[in-house]
């Protein structure tokens, strides 16, 4: 992913909702938003596939665990031996490392500069970290935002993003209209004023072209491939968890799939206790 706004113990109804798009080269094989099963003696992930790489770029697994990564804007070219960053994400899904002891491990391992949103709910751990960070940050209730740097760097991006998520679980619409504004807020491509635009090591026009929500390069090689959206909601029978894809590329569709009931029992958000 690389735009992300996410609301934690924001909205009763909705106290856990990520918002997210994925840009990548429009070539690069993958495969939408399914259930499969990386590993012979592991849970099923409910995630996209990167097919290059492998890996994935968001993901969750009915166990309650979910994960994302971003990369970091770097002006130079990470070394071609550098291990997947699409890895990561599984490694956390696979759940059977708790922070303490994935965080080292991941940090040592020779990624090229990356962002992690990790959640294990049922542990009641909410984090984010990069390796260019020494430690990883435990995440309370409140609204966050990222894309190509620190958490919360206030990319006119970013801050847009999370003025749309934030209003809209103020709101509390119903969840097809809820899942509808933050597709639009996903699909915004006006681009920053140059006077706004971070600095980052890249030509101002790429800077320029960047700073969307919604990313189409000019010769069309490059933007954003799908929109993701992860809300649970606390309902009267219990917890469910609904992930959305909206793809962009080759051609516009969508897919999404409902966990319930999901298990988030560690985190005081409000709602969550509707399945206690």
């Amino acid at each position: 992913m690389c735009l992300v706004a996410l609301s934690l113990g924001q909205s009763r109804r909705y106290p856990l909702v990520i918002a997210a798009n994925r840009d990548e080269y429009l070539d690069r094989p993958a495969v939408p938003l399914d259930w499969w099963q990386p590993w012979l003696d592991g849970p099923r992930v409910l995630s996209g596939q990167d097919l290059q790489a492998g890996g994935t770029w968001m993901g969750a697994t009915a166990e309650g665990r979910v994960a994302l990564v971003t990369n970091v804007r770097q002006p130079f070219t990470p070394e071609a031996q550098a291990p997947s960053r699409g890895t990561i994400v599984l490694n956390w899904l696979r759940g059977d490392l708790p922070a303490e002891r994935f965080w080292p491990r991941t940090a040592l391992t020779g990624y090229a500069p990356f962002n992690l949103l990790a959640a294990d709910f049922p542990a009641g751990e909410f984090f984010w970290t990069s390796n260019m960070q020494p430690h990883p940050q435990r995440l309370t209730p409140g609204l966050y935002g990222l894309s190509n740097a620190a958490l919360d760097t206030p990319w006119p991006k970013v801050l847009r993003l999370k003025q749309a998520l934030g209003q809209a679980v103020r709101q509390e619409a119903p969840l097809p209209a809820f899942c509808e504004t933050l597709f639009a807020a996903l699909a915004d491509p006006t681009p920053a004023a140059d006077v706004d635009l971070p600095y980052t090591g890249v030509p101002q026009a790429t800077e320029r072209m960047l700073s969307a929500a919604f990313i189409r390069s000019p010769d069309g090689r490059y933007g954003t491939r799908c929109s993701t959206l992860l809300i649970c909601e606390a309902r009267a029978d219990g917890v469910v968890l609904h992930m959305l894809e909206r793809q962009h590329q080759p051609e516009v569709a969508q897919r999404s799939f409902q966990m319930t009931p999901w298990p988030p029992g560690g985190l005081p958000l409000p709602g969550l206790a509707a399945r206690r």
